[in-house]
């Protein structure tokens, strides 16, 4: 079950990493990601949490993949 949970937290860790940032250049070049003075609005602001939240949830998966690991062993 170790192993299952390890391979399950890297997966999610790899996807995270590899698919999020990819949205940023095209969030960051919307048209709605800037009001007419050229502020980031409500739509750029979600969309960048959104993608720190992914990366820190990348993150924890791997230090708790890597804490399976070093407690199994």
């Amino acid at each position: 079950m170790t192993v299952f949970a390890v391979v399950v937290l890297l997966l999610t860790a790899l996807f995270n990493l590899v698919s999020w940032p990819r949205f940023y250049p095209r969030i960051k070049n919307d048209p709605r990601a800037r009001d007419e003075n050229g502020r980031a609005t409500v739509f750029l602001k979600v969309h960048l949490i959104l993608i720190a939240i992914a990366l820190v949830i990348a993150v924890l998966s791997i230090v708790a993949a890597i804490g399976l690991l070093v407690a199994g062993a």
